[in-house]
């Protein structure tokens, strides 16, 4: 019985966190705020990029199946969150303000205009205004990732050194040399490389995923800009 509570003597986790200096404190807490920050981008990024993927698709399979380009501008109205039905819209209110440039002009019937007015040029340069517009949205918060997946294990292991040193010096001062002496102190100091690698990790692994999502949401938009611009160009701009 006396050396089972003598094996129970040894400091826990929370003890030891408790127990470190004011600098390794400083380093956990540092790291503690980027974790938590990454997880609430990372909680965020899930609903706002499975929402724009969700509505674009079916803002896509709505565009195709319509041949009414009025009536798809009004559905667009509920599907916010698709970049590419903001890209559509873009596009669509440029085409309609040439039209109706053209018609004062030149008194044409309505969807009719030449290029005069560089009426191709100016849907193409709406639309992809607005796709980089939806891009910045799409990747905003998804750089603070990678910068706590690339700075948290250095952080970590600023704290470990520290802490290391600190322990070694207060060895030098001590009168016993063994090494229980020094163990809590290594384990303090370990403690924030463990810290630094579990705010980093899941915080690069979801920054390459949410990139890769970003990226086939950027090809969906331009993909879209090229093929509306092709229709336009047939159907209105001859």
């Amino acid at each position: 019985m006396p050396q089972v509570s003598g094996a129970l003597s040894a400091p826990g986790v929370l003890e030891l966190l408790m127990g470190t200096g004011p600098v390794v404190q400083a380093v956990l807490w540092t790291l503690i705020i980027f974790s938590v920050v990454s997880w609430g981008i990372i909680i965020y990024k899930f609903r706002q990029i499975a929402q724009a993927r969700r509505q674009s698709d079916r803002f896509i399979t709505l565009f195709w199946e319509s041949k009414n380009l009025a009536a798809i501008h009004s559905a667009s109205v509920n599907l916010k969150a698709s970049p590419v039905a903001q890209v559509f819209r873009a596009g669509y209110q440029e085409l309609l303000r040439l039209t109706r440039a053209k018609r004062q002009v030149v008194n044409a019937p309505e969807g009719s205009f030449s290029t005069e007015l560089g009426g191709v040029d100016n849907v193409l340069r709406a639309m992809k205004r607005e796709a980089n517009v939806e891009l910045t949205k799409l990747e905003s918060g998804i750089t603070f990732l990678a910068t706590t997946g690339s700075t948290c294990p250095f952080i970590g292991l600023f704290g470990t050194v520290w802490g290391i040193m600190t322990a070694f010096l207060g060895l030098s001062a001590a009168h016993s040399s063994n090494i229980q002496a020094v163990a809590p102190g290594i384990a303090e100091a370990l403690i924030t490389t463990a810290v630094g690698l579990v705010a980093a990790i899941p915080a690069q692994m979801l920054y390459n995923f949410f990139t890769a999502r970003v990226r086939v949401l950027a090809t969906e938009m331009e993909n879209f800009t090229s093929e509306f611009v092709n229709i336009a160009e047939r159907h209105f701009l001859t």
